[in-house]
C-alpha cells in the first residue's frame, strides 16, 4: 500500500512546523480562550497536535464536516454539510483548523456560513496549501506549507479512506 507514496514533508519537519504555527496563536491570543474548529476528517491530526502544543492556552475544541469530495481524487464541487458544530460560537475566538486549502469552494462555503454564527473573531488555520488550484479567493491567517499540485495523503490527508493515517505528508505516483 504504501510503496506508491513518496514523502514531501517528512514527520520532524511537520511537527515543527505544527509547533511554529500553536506559537504564532499563542502570541495573538495569549490568555484568550480558542476555540479550534476541527474540520472532519483530515484536519484531525493536525488539530490534535496544534491543540497540545498550546497545552497552555484554554482550548475548546469544535467539530465540522463538509465534503466535495465523493470517491476519487477530483472534487464534486457540490458541497454537503455532514456534521455541523454542537456548541454555539457567538462571542467567541475561532480558528478553523483545515488540512489544505485546494480549490477553496469548500472553505469559502464554510467561513462563510461560521461568521453567520457571530463568533467574535474567526481565522483559518491551513496545514497545507495549493496556490495552484485556487478558484475561489480564500486567505489563510496561519499557513503550514505551500505544496505542489499533486494529490497529497498522509497526517490526516486520505484517498479513498487509505494513507490518512502515516507520519508525514507524501504524494501518490500516477
Amino acid at each position: 500500500m504504501m510503496e506508491n507514496v513518496n514523502v514531501l514533508i517528512d514527520e520532524k519537519r511537520l511537527q515543527a512546523r505544527v509547533k511554529e504555527i500553536a506559537d504564532e496563536i499563542r502570541k495573538e491570543y495569549n490568555g484568550k480562550t480558542i476555540t479550534l474548529i476541527c474540520i472532519l476528517k483530515g484536519s484531525t491530526f493536525f488539530t490534535a497536535d496544534l491543540a497540545r502544543y498550546l497545552y497552555d492556552q484554554d482550548v475548546r475544541l469544535e467539530f465540522i464536516r463538509v465534503s466535495s469530495y465523493n470517491e476519487g481524487t477530483v472534487s464534486s464541487g457540490e458541497i454537503k454539510m455532514k456534521l455541523d458544530l454542537k456548541d454555539s460560537l457567538q462571542g467567541k475566538d475561532a480558528i478553523v483548523v483545515e488540512d489544505i486549502i485546494d480549490t477553496g469552494r469548500t472553505l469559502s462555503y464554510l467561513i462563510e456560513y461560521l461568521r453567520l454564527k457571530n463568533p467574535n473573531s474567526l481565522k483559518l488555520c491551513a496545514l497545507l496549501t495549493k496556490p495552484s488550484r485556487r478558484v475561489c479567493k480564500v486567505e489563510a491567517d496561519y499557513i503550514g506549507f505551500e505544496v505542489p499540485d499533486k494529490f497529497v495523503v498522509g497526517y490526516g490527508l486520505d484517498c479513498n479512506e487509505q494513507y490518512r493515517n502515516l507520519p508525514y505528508i507524501g504524494f501518490l505516483e500516477d
